[in-house]
């Protein structure tokens, strides 16, 4: 199978080569910059260009780059970067799908259970209708810009991703050389609920809708989401290391500013109810067993 993907230098992108490789797919990067290896193919969103050998005769398109939505804290000139990133790439990819002369048969577009706002302790899933905020309308807008190749009966998928667990990257690689320390703690009053998954089932899940006939919106978390307090009591006891600290939420805000409000201090309690009900298997389930592994 000949898999094209974009976002291959991130921390999901890079994974999910990896696997399609060992399996012996053939995997095209699509890069911004001047190509270096023969896997490579060139992309310039801004110009609205895309190599057309990317996309023709491939088996599928995987669309995950995207300015980090945590890397930075939210200035104006940031979510702008974070919108435009993720708008113009998707269109830019999805227009040139739409005009291949081979057309492959599914685009899997990134996305984000941002959407769904603040739901408290309500489990929602892809039922659930679109909250409020600047990442909800992101992921509305973001969803919404893939239609050219949905128009002419490309299969797209959008995994709406929560928070993906790995070693390197991501919440979890970002604040453990705290929690090692034993400087770890919960995030405001930790009663937020966090929607997880770990590395290897993000990519198990990408590799899933691949060949599944699915489209549209799939909750890409595990089964089992947890409080901010459980997660922080659970990475403590994995590392055998106290995680007793608090982070109030006033330093959050100072520091990330718009983001503290969407991202570590907002409740998402998302549940996979198509993925489950379509036979996708959770190797890690239980956040417990995740981190044994991720760790």
């Amino acid at each position: 199978m000949k898999v094209t993907v974009t976002g291959s230098s991130g921390l999901i992108g890079s994974a999910l080569v990896r696997s399609l490789r060992a399996d012996g797919h053939d995997v095209v990067r699509l890069v911004r910059r001047e190509t270096t290896a023969a896997d490579e193919a060139r992309w310039s969103p801004p110009d609205g260009c895309v190599e057309a050998a990317a996309v023709n005769d491939a088996d599928a398109v995987v669309h995950l780059a995207g300015a980090g939505v945590g890397d930075r804290p939210w200035t104006a000139a940031y979510k702008r970067r974070i919108r435009e990133s993720r708008l113009v790439g998707t269109r830019t990819l999805a227009e040139a799908i739409a005009a291949a002369d081979r057309r492959p048969p599914v685009l899997v577009c990134g996305s984000a259970i941002g959407y769904y706002g603040d739901t408290g302790g309500r489990a929602v899933d892809e039922k659930a209708g679109m909250g409020r905020g600047f990442l909800a309308e992101l992921v509305r807008d973001w969803e919404a810009a893939a239609t050219p190749a949905r128009e002419v009966g490309v299969r797209v998928v959008h995994p709406r991703a929560g928070v993906v667990l790995a070693r390197t990257g991501g919440l979890l690689g970002r604040t453990l050389p705290l929690f090692r320390l034993g400087l770890g703690g919960r995030l405001g009053d930790g009663r937020q609920w966090t929607s997880w998954i770990s590395l290897d089932d993000q990519v198990a899940a990408l590799r899933f809708l691949l060949d599944r006939e699915i489209a549209g919106p799939v909750n890409v978390t595990a089964p089992n989401p947890v409080t901010n307090e459980d997660y922080t009591r659970a990475l403590g006891h994995a590392l055998g290391r106290p995680a007793r600290l608090t982070v109030p939420k006033f330093a959050l805000r100072a520091a990330l500013r718009g983001f503290a409000d969407e991202g570590p201090l907002v409740s998402q309690r998302v549940l996979p109810r198509r993925l489950e009900e379509a036979g996708f298997r959770f190797a890690h389930a239980e956040l417990g067993a995740a981190l044994d592994a991720v760790l």
